[in-house]
């Protein structure tokens, strides 16, 4: 059968063309597969089985930080970078939803427009859809998609929703803080947890007034930190996305943090936790659905009542919901 189609002649998606024909380079075989995964396609199951001897090279990359610290320039700037030490690169860039048609407000090709053309980066937008924690609740997917394909790394750019958004360290290898002079105390940012979750800090619009002030003020905190022995020690460094400047410094400390994560196990123990926690996601989102099959949601407000009553407690609720 010819690759010049994904699907059979019945019409279903012929899943081992679209990965091998991705793993060829083929972008628009990555746009399909990232599609399907997106859609909660019924080839989702068969999707992933395929991807999966082909996952787990891929260096991964979360980029986040506050609405408005350069996240884009600096995600564009790593690009730039990354290419120019002959890596492929691929993308996830999570953007806030339209609350009309649920689909990313911000496209990728406007905001990264200079690598369009790049055989060797591959560019993806994607919807958050209210999902809480600055990703898309399909990134994951998505992640696999590219480094299935090949890709020497993987950035997924995240909305910048503030508290929430330490999501990424639980999806990324490596991931980068962003901070920038002039967007508040930092004191508030560490109260957000967002400096919780670095392993690289990179203070941008470091050619304003200020950056060196929040540089000393991400040192004191980060001083407070309790590391035990052997452990990884964040770097902070200042960059100007716009000209590029610093932009090296950290594609190296991310190397180097890869480097160590290799060399200490935690990058293994990192995915395993990853890993672990998409399990346990599929598996709630099943038991969800095989409820609504059931009729679960009727039962469902009915021991609701039970425990709104004294009849019931929500223990013993819960046992009976999963009884049934």
């Amino acid at each position: 059968m010819s690759r010049s189609s994904s699907r059979t002649s019945r019409g279903r998606v012929d899943v081992p063309d679209l990965v091998a024909r991705a793993r060829d380079g083929q972008s628009r075989a990555v746009a399909r597969l990232i599609s399907l995964v997106e859609d909660e396609s019924p080839a989702l199951r068969e999707v992933t089985a395929a991807l999966a001897p082909h996952t787990g090279r891929a260096q991964v990359v979360g980029i986040t930080g506050a609405p408005g610290v350069g996240k884009s320039t600096s995600t564009n700037a790593l690009v730039r970078a990354l290419r120019a030490a002959g890596r492929t690169v691929g993308v996830v860039a999570v953007d806030p939803s339209s609350p009309f048609s649920g689909g990313a407000l911000l496209g990728d090709r406007v905001r990264m427009g200079d690598h369009a053309d790049d055989d060797g980066v591959y560019i993806r937008s994607m919807a958050a859809r209210g999902h809480l924690g600055g990703l898309s609740w399909s990134t994951p997917q998505a992640v696999r998609v590219l480094d299935a394909a090949g890709y020497d790394v993987v950035l997924v750019e995240t909305v910048g929703v503030g508290q929430s958004e330490v999501e990424v360290a639980g999806l990324a290898d490596s991931t980068v803080v962003l901070l920038a002079p002039g967007m508040g105390d930092g004191i508030q940012a560490a109260k957000a947890g967002i400096l919780e979750v670095g392993d690289v800090y990179v203070v941008n619009k470091a050619d304003r007034d200020g950056a060196a002030q929040v540089a000393r003020d991400l040192r004191s905190m980060l001083a407070l930190a309790e590391r035990r022995e052997g452990a990884w020690r964040p770097p902070i460094l200042k960059t100007s996305a716009q000209t590029g400047d610093g932009v090296a410094e950290v594609v190296a400390a991310l190397d180097e943090h890869r480097t160590w994560s290799q060399a200490s196990g935690a990058l293994v123990r990192r995915r395993e936790r990853r890993a672990r926690a998409e399990i346990e996601a599929i598996a709630v989102a099943a038991l969800r659905s095989r409820w609504a099959d059931l009729g679960g949601h009727a039962e469902l407000d009915r021991l609701a009542a039970a425990v709104v009553s004294g009849e019931s407690d929500p223990y013993a609720a819960a046992d009976r919901l999963l009884a049934d």
